[in-house]
């Protein structure tokens, strides 16, 4: 498991998604917008790396977990690859959590519960959007919304193009700001989701 006597305070703990999830419990508590902001990484058909924020949903025993159309220019690149990676930052922490892993839809009954969670206006918004392709004008968009509205009524069901990916990680860096530029990092690894994680510090 590494030097583990190092890894005191906020770094302590032998579960990498528990410390996640309590590093997220406090920023809910500190930073002003969107505390499960995700910075998402992936790389299209020919190698172009692309980034984009997007909402983490859930942190899982085993992976984290977030929802999108699965029309858009994210959702083919991930199904591509099958691998992301994201970034969480937290400026009033001054902390952040790097993961990189292996990338499956969720597609079954915890994105239709997810879905049914949604304001209404947002349900609507996911069968409206044609997500990251062109559009002519919002007043187009806002027809279009208004058309759905009438076809779907107030219980829309979940679009079939629309639902959750989970990251299950291989690697997961815990990084904190320290005193000039010294950071503390400690980054899990395994080689497949079957092996123990190895904990490292690395250098600031």
């Amino acid at each position: 498991m590494g030097d583990d006597t190092r890894r005191s305070g906020i770094f302590a703990g032998d579960d990498p998604f528990a410390i996640a999830r309590d590093w997220l419990a406090e920023a809910e508590k500190t930073e002003p917008n969107d505390p499960n902001a995700i910075a998402l990484a992936t790389v299209d058909a020919g190698g172009m790396p692309n980034v984009r924020m997007v909402l983490l949903k859930e942190i899982e025993a085993e992976a984290f977990v977030f929802y999108t159309n699965y029309e858009s220019a994210k959702a083919a690149e991930l199904d591509g690859s099958g691998k992301a990676a994201f970034v969480m930052h937290w400026k009033s922490l001054r902390r952040q959590i790097r993961v990189r892993g292996l990338v499956t839809r969720e597609d079954g009954e915890k994105a239709d519960a997810y879905y049914a969670s949604r304001s209404l206006p947002s349900r609507l918004g996911a069968w409206a959007s044609k997500q990251s392709r062109p559009l002519g004008s919002r007043a187009e968009l806002m027809a279009e919304v208004a058309k759905v509205t009438a076809a779907k009524g107030l219980h829309p069901a979940r679009p079939p193009f629309w639902g959750g990916y989970r990251i299950t990680p291989l690697e997961i860096e815990f990084w904190a700001d320290g005193q000039h530029r010294l950071h503390d990092r400690f980054r899990w690894t395994r080689e497949n989701t079957d092996k123990k994680w190895q904990i490292e510090r690395l250098q600031p």
